[in-house]
């Protein structure tokens, strides 16, 4: 029997009872099941799991995702966040692997820019930073539940343009190359996301969304900006602080998240992301 803590009013529990590397049976799996549809982000302490282990846990959730173009890991199951390089030393400043890195400080979604979003990130922590390099999280059906009337006026019914290559730009126009933004088009994605959930519906937007569509892209942006000013208020935001061994995690369709800085030319961090392949798209 798992045991779960609550780490946030809105969201976010820590987990235990429970080692994630060996196979656990279906009554705890569906435990655990249950206790991220409730909280959206789990947390799991002390899990000192590999590779394979962790594909393996993963792939109870559904098909995992595979690794686009351009990522550590492409055509595996695993998503490489480092700033170690294939020598095993920290890259310069200036390299590719932390101008990724930077890029994942803006607030999203993992895969959104997929016409079928990602369901879930799985992500574990192989090596961590002294001070910095933590993650933050913002319950997105909380934000929708408190939104102003004006702001939910203004994102229901709207689909959103969420394009890859537009978050990337904004830390470097270089930074994808012309094959990467040949694989990943612009998609369409609805703005406020209906899962049936008893706790409501979810504000789905982040970093991807170039602009919303019967919008200019002035209008667009100032929208896109409103809303996630409210919705990176400090009363939505959880900030995990790694601890070496910690597994988190999350529902795409129900949170933001993003990287904290970190001092990376210095200080070592590596974690492994897995992630669960949504099922449906967001609008037809």
């Amino acid at each position: 029997m798992i045991a779960t803590r609550p780490l946030h009013r809105f969201f976010g529990a820590i987990v235990e009872g429970v080692d994630l590397t060996k196979r656990i049976n279906d009554e705890t799996f569906a435990q655990l099941r249950n206790a991220l549809t409730e909280f959206s982000v789990l947390v799991f302490p002390g899990q000192d799991i590999n590779d394979a282990e962790q594909i393996a846990f993963s792939q109870r959730f559904g098909p995992l995702e595979t690794t686009k173009i351009g990522t550590r890991g492409t055509g595996s199951p695993l998503v490489i966040l480092s700033n170690i390089g294939e020598d095993n030393r920290i890259v310069p400043f200036a390299d590719r692997l932390n101008m990724v890195n930077r890029a994942n400080m803006q607030w999203h979604a993992d895969s959104s820019f997929k016409r079928i979003p990602a369901q879930t990130s799985i992500l574990s922590a192989r090596e961590v930073p002294v001070t910095g390099g933590n993650t933050e999280f913002v319950s997105m059906r909380a934000v929708y539940a408190e939104l102003p009337e004006d702001l939910r006026q203004a994102a229901e019914d709207r689909v959103a343009i969420h394009d890859f290559a537009h978050s990337r730009d904004k830390v470097d126009p270089n930074l994808m190359t012309d094959s990467e933004r040949a694989t990943m088009p612009p998609v369409r994605q609805a703005m406020v996301l209906d899962q049936g959930h008893k706790l409501g519906r979810s504000l789905y937007i982040g970093s991807h969304v170039s602009h919303v569509e019967g919008m200019t892209k002035s209008e667009s942006r100032k929208l896109i900006d409103r809303l996630l000013s409210f919705a990176t208020k400090e009363q939505f935001i959880y900030c995990h602080t790694w601890c070496l061994h910690d597994l988190v995690i999350w529902d795409n369709r129900s949170v933001i998240h993003r990287a904290q800085p970190f001092v990376n030319h210095e200080e070592r961090r590596r974690m492994v992301r897995t992630t669960i392949a949504g099922v449906t798209p967001t609008v037809k």
